[in-house]
């Protein structure tokens, strides 16, 4: 197994980590989650040379933005599963330990908080929603997910693959 492969493979099982716990939250709670065709339509319009936007949602929709959305989805996880290898090296990807991924899957929250949030209108770390500590705080266990599913897909692909780097 190559690095490329290794990243992928931890980056697609951490991102599905992720949204099987926006899954669940919805299912239990109905608590919504990111709809990704939000990310898709801002994807659209950075291409047209617009970054941010009053609000996302009111901004004109964009031809395919759900499916670019998604993609862009795990492809962002994809790439912190990249950072993490960054980080951790060969020897980490061999035998993963939990903190280095969890602290790589909290992280990456600076992504939304700080790019995704302002830009979609809603304000550094979702200040101009409806309740930004919830938001926040649902943020931080998203991440947390995220980070609990690098290191489950980082052990599960050092134990099923071998990786010989």
């Amino acid at each position: 197994m190559t690095e490329l492969e290794w990243i992928i493979l931890v980056g697609i099982g951490a991102t599905l980590t992720m949204d099987a716990w926006s899954l669940l939250l919805r299912t239990l709670f109905g608590t919504a989650s990111l709809d990704y065709a939000w990310v898709g339509r801002w994807i659209g319009h950075l291409a047209q040379g617009r970054v941010a936007h009053l609000h996302i949602a009111a901004s004109s929709p964009v031809a395919g933005e759900r499916l670019l959305g998604w993609t862009a989805h795990y492809a962002i996880g994809i790439a912190f599963a990249g950072l993490l290898w960054l980080l951790g090296g060969d020897e980490w990807a061999r035998q993963p330990t939990p903190w280095l991924a969890i602290a790589t899957g909290v992280g990456s929250i600076v992504a939304p908080f700080f790019i995704m949030q302002p830009a979609f209108g809603l304000g550094i770390a979702a200040a101009r929603t409806p309740n930004p500590t919830f938001a926040r705080f649902r943020s931080l266990l998203t991440h947390l997910a995220f980070g609990l599913g690098l290191y489950g897909s980082a052990s599960l692909v050092a134990a099923m693959a071998s990786p010989q780097f």
